[in-house]
């Protein structure tokens, strides 16, 4: 199969899973592409968080997955690194983690064997949860700052303060 659009190199087993992965893709009406055999990016919809991008990677014995959540807390660091440890214990199949930069991710890594449409279906829809349903707290914990800079800059110019409402209790407690 060298040379054909979608090969992926390793074993047959990866090469199965990625043919799963791509079906599974295509009929789930995400937003998704390929941009190297086997290796997929997804973007997930969501409320709080509007999009998380994901990244899922077919190697030779497992699938990876990562899903950029936040970039590196501007302060409260130790507040968020708690609350997402303390999280970890709850979540199904990812864990968050930080890069070197101190950004934050969603990590998993699933064995090829363990994906299913069912299971596609499960991780990925565990990915949004825990995606959405933990944005704010980390903004609250490590942005706080930043939010009400941006609420004093946008009501100063009388300018709308819509997707910041998530945060009014922020700026009442600097009042």
């Amino acid at each position: 199969m060298s040379g054909t659009p979608h090969e992926v190199g390793g074993s047959v087993a990866a090469q199965a899973t990625a043919g799963t992965l791509r079906q599974w893709l295509a009929e789930s009406g995400l937003d998704h592409e390929e941009p190297r055999p086997g290796t997929f990016v997804v973007t997930l919809p969501g409320e709080r968080k509007q999009l998380t991008t994901t990244s899922i990677v077919v190697g030779d014995h497992a699938v990876t997955i990562n899903a950029f959540i936040a970039r590196h807390p501007d302060e409260g660091h130790e507040a968020v690194y708690r609350w997402l440890l303390e999280r970890n214990r709850r979540l199904y199949g990812v864990a968050f983690a930080l890069d070197h930069l101190g950004d934050i991710y969603l990590t998993g890594r699933l064995p090829l064997s363990a994906i299913t449409d069912a299971e596609l279906d499960r991780i990925l829809g565990s990915v949004l949860e825990y995606a959405d349903s933990s944005f704010n707290p980390i903004l609250e914990r490590g942005f706080a700052t930043a939010i009400r800079r941006e609420w004093a800059w946008r009501t100063a110019r009388g300018e709308s303060t819509g997707n910041l409402d998530a945060f009014r209790h922020l700026i009442a407690d600097s009042d």
